[in-house]
């Protein structure tokens, strides 16, 4: 935040979203004396008050859902004094002033201020990603121990949940290195196979159940890419995960780096793949 305006965006994983701007114009300081002057400076600093409260109730409504902080972590950035002002404003919610774990001061507004202060925090955020990462991954562990039926693991399988609106949130290694292919079937429709690099050596996987024909490649891309772009279609939520914790390597060798949690209760047996490469991904 500046004198010029506001951005508010988020940052989860390696996805950077804008979720809110607006543009402000504050009167610069004024030169004249006497009354008028006394004036203008009144004038100016209710004007500054009103664009801290507006920034201040604009946090709320972004990043405060059901009476709680739907963040990890805030860092206020801004060229001027805007955002010491905001923090220690009593107009700044409590709940959000608690979650503050930096103020910086960029060069740049806009979106290009948004990814220097990104930079220029970045070490605060990955200790917070790294606490947030582990706290998932447990919850999640947690699901599976308890049998409840509400997560998801394995790349078709996760899909074939993303599919039915049933995944409320996608967990990903941020490194999964599977590609999705987009195949030409004998009978002219498409399709959609998920590979590994083991599995992309072997030649059955690129041809046609049917006809046992090699298929025309319509689309190769990165699963994680696809993912990135289509997930909020699904009305899920995408978090990216490490393999730096012992809990983010146990996902990886333990449950493929892909799975995800479930709106509600699901028969994982009716998912399972007939060719258990398909339900697992070899990280090595």
């Amino acid at each position: 935040m500046d004198g010029s305006g506001t951005l508010f965006g988020t940052l989860s994983g390696n996805t950077r979203d804008i979720v809110h701007k607006f543009t402000v114009e504050l009167p610069k300081k004024h030169g004249r004396g006497g009354q008028s002057a006394l004036r203008f400076a009144r004038l100016r600093e209710e004007k500054r008050h009103n664009y801290v409260r507006k920034v201040a109730e604009t946090a709320v409504q972004l990043f405060i859902s059901n009476d709680k902080p739907n963040i990890s972590g805030l860092v206020l950035a801004g060229s001027a004094d805007f955002k010491t002002d905001l923090s220690k404003s009593d107009m700044f919610d409590p709940r959000l002033a608690a979650k503050i774990i930096k103020i910086v001061d960029v060069s740049y507004g806009g979106e290009n201020g948004f990814n220097q202060a990104i930079e220029l925090s970045k070490e605060v955020l990955s200790n917070v990603k790294f606490v947030q990462e582990k706290q998932l991954i447990n919850n999640f562990f947690d699901q599976v121990s308890r049998d409840t039926g509400k997560v998801v693991y394995g790349v078709d399988e996760t899909l074939k949940a993303l599919d039915m609106g049933a995944v409320e949130t996608i967990i990903a290694f941020e490194q999964l290195d599977v590609s999705r292919y987009t195949f030409k079937g004998s009978d002219g429709t498409e399709v959609v196979k998920h590979l590994n690099k083991i599995q992309e050596e072997v030649p059955e996987n690129f041809k046609d159940p049917v006809t046992d024909q090699d298929m025309e490649i319509i689309e190769k891309m990165p699963l994680l890419e696809w993912i990135a772009n289509e997930y909020k279609k699904f009305g899920a939520a995408l978090e990216f995960v490490t393999d730096r914790s012992s809990e983010g390597s146990q996902f990886v060798k333990g449950f493929g780096g892909f799975g995800g949690f479930l709106r509600y209760r699901l028969d994982m047996s009716q998912f399972m793949s007939e060719d258990e490469d398909d339900f697992y991904y070899d990280s090595t």
